[in-house]
């Protein structure tokens, strides 16, 4: 197998390709193993370890930079949309690229797409993420309200895997019962001693955009908590690859891939000779099922701690724990209508109200099919808050609403598109509403918000086409692609 990993980079490496593939990294030892892990492209190669500068095997080191506060604004991301290797951010690579291959189920090899590559043939879109760079992988990460400094847009940056032991921790857990995560206490940005603790993610939502779409005043909600607290320039780094349910999963639990099982939307489990498909409306209520055992969530936590404590979940997969969950009466409804041949998920949807209904919602854009979806699910997620916010007295002392419409924004026109800003400023209108609500009640000020993302985004270039298969059959390799980048070899 190591002379089959050996010949498929060689084929991936080609110069020919390398307006598609931007790097490619295999374990030296297999997945699993815990062994460095190499990095090559057209231009050479280097072996990554955690702790230690990078080895150069041969050629130019094909990583730029690895700081997390490099090519953070939006700025710089219009002045250089896709820069070559040598001029790109990877930040901290070696840490997440181990992650990623420490579970077994990770292919050989990974191919990392360029930032340009548009594959709507694999399932890619006009906007893109899922990469190792800063771009793609740099999520929105702001602080507010009781407990945090009013600071505006400060330098720093964090890591998704920090998000649940910050959120635990504000909600009664004890800091050393968090030793046990990957992540840490962001307990130098804010303070406990908030009566509730609200964790908002807004998927995709890319920490440069969303910043300076802030900064436009195109986003007077987002504004509202940034006057209240403070964003890291830095954003949130999420663990490679920077998709979905991976991150989600990092985010609620504080580990990283290689522990939590989750590596990606989409992968083989060649053990079990079955691909598994996390990221999907048919399978999103049963995401739990593929967390490793050991591995809690920050609901879990919290009600390890706090047994009596209501937590929420909100059009959340990651939900195992919660006292109230969108996706448990999902699986209610699944077990409901078992044999009938009516999923959980499309009886949700029969559920979701008429889009071109919504008084949220930007009506120009509602016929894009998942813009009108991530509308409709995002009005429902701000009637189940509502609901359970309707009485403070009655209020989760945790809860952690998911909003969907950014992402689907962002797919359909990548970040500086009129439709992704139409997005960002739908779900800022819902997010007023909440902001509302609690004001009138008088516990504004009593709560503490995180705002993450699960991921960057990237707009990708319409002419960049094209695939690496033909050329990995080339050289007499068998192999299944899984996710338009995951390479398992020897697998059909």
């Amino acid at each position: 197998m190591a002379d089959d990993v050996l010949r498929a980079v060689e084929a991936l490496c080609r110069p020919e390709l390398a307006h598609l593939v931007d790097l490619v990294a295999y374990a030296e030892d297999g997945p699993g193993t815990g062994a460095p892990v190499v990095v090559a492209n057209h231009g050479g190669a280097v072996r990554l370890a955690e702790g230690h500068p990078p080895e150069r095997l041969y050629g130019d080191n094909p990583i730029g930079s690895t700081d997390p506060l490099a090519r953070t604004s939006w700025a710089e991301h219009v002045a250089d949309p896709w820069p070559p290797s040598s001029r790109d951010a990877y930040p901290l690579a070696a840490e997440r690229l181990a992650s990623f291959f420490a579970d077994e189920r990770a292919p050989d090899v990974a191919v990392i797409h360029t930032g340009s590559h548009y594959f709507p043939e694999q399932g890619g879109h006009a906007g893109e993420h899922g990469s190792l760079s800063g771009t793609q992988s740099r999520a929105v990460l702001m602080l507010a309200g009781a407990g945090v400094r009013s600071a505006g847009v400060v330098d720093g940056w964090a890591r998704t895997i920090d998000v649940a032991p910050t959120l635990s921790w504000l909600a009664g857990v004890d800091a050393e019962t968090l030793s046990d995560v990957d992540g840490r206490v962001l307990s130098d940005h804010v303070g406990r001693g908030a009566k509730h603790v609200v964790g908002l993610l807004w998927d995709g939502g890319a920490s440069d955009w969303l910043l300076h779409l802030v900064a436009e005043g195109m986003l007077p909600n987002a504004s509202r908590l940034l006057e209240r607290g403070l964003a890291l320039r830095g954003g949130a780094i999420p663990e490679f690859p920077s998709v979905t349910l991976c991150n989600h999963t990092s985010a609620l639990t504080g580990v990283g891939p290689g522990r939590h099982g989750v590596i990606g939307n989409v992968y083989f489990d060649r053990a079990a000779g079955e691909r598994v498909v996390p990221n999907d409306p048919s399978t999103w209520h049963r995401s739990a099922e593929w967390l490793r055992p050991g591995v809690r969530t920050v609901f879990e936590r919290i009600a390890e701690v706090r047994p009596s404590a209501v937590t929420a979940s909100v059009d959340e997969p990651i939900d195992r724990g919660a006292t109230h969950s969108t996706m448990a009466l999902i699986r209610t409804a699944s077990a409901a209508s078992a044999g009938s041949g009516v999923t959980g998920a499309s009886l949700f949807d029969s559920f979701l109200p008429d889009p071109r209904l919504s008084s949220y919602a930007s009506q120009s854009y509602v016929s894009d099919p998942d813009f009108a979806w991530g509308t409709q699910v995002d009005d429902t997620g701000l009637v189940q808050v509502l609901r359970l916010w309707e009485d403070v007295r009655e209020a989760p002392a945790f809860t952690w609403w998911n909003s969907t419409l950014t992402d689907s924004a962002m797919h359909a026109g990548g970040p500086g598109s009129e439709i992704a800003r139409a997005g960002f400023v739908d779900t800022d209108r819902r997010l007023g509403v909440f902001l509302d609500h609690l004001e009138a009640q008088g516990v504004l000020d009593e709560t503490v918000f995180l705002l993450t993302a699960d991921h960057g985004f990237e707009t990708s270039d319409p002419s960049c086409r094209g695939g690496w298969d033909g050329g990995l059959k080339d050289a007499g390799l068998t192999f299944r692609d899984e996710g338009a980048g995951f390479i398992y070899l020897g697998e059909s």
